[in-house]
């Protein structure tokens, strides 16, 4: 099956667009570490998950090729 251009909107069912998060999600994750290991850099990522009824604040995800805090304090 080959590519298709998706229309870039708003998810409108509640799972769909979870699992949709999750999918992109560790696609960025595996992008981020990619970048790391071939180009040799530092790389963080960080993601604040849309606010939902059980966490009223959104989840946070994140990666780094090293210290975080450290690569934070760099920037």
């Amino acid at each position: 099956m080959g590519k298709r251009k998706i229309k870039v909107e708003k998810i409108k069912d509640d799972r769909t667009r979870l699992a949709t998060f999750q999918k992109r999600k560790m696609g960025l994750i595996k992008k981020a570490m990619e970048l790391s290991v071939l180009c040799e850099v530092e790389v963080a990522l960080v993601i604040f998950g849309a606010p939902t009824q059980t966490c009223k604040q959104g989840k946070l995800c994140q990666y780094s090729s090293k210290d975080i805090d450290l690569l934070l304090t760099k920037f």
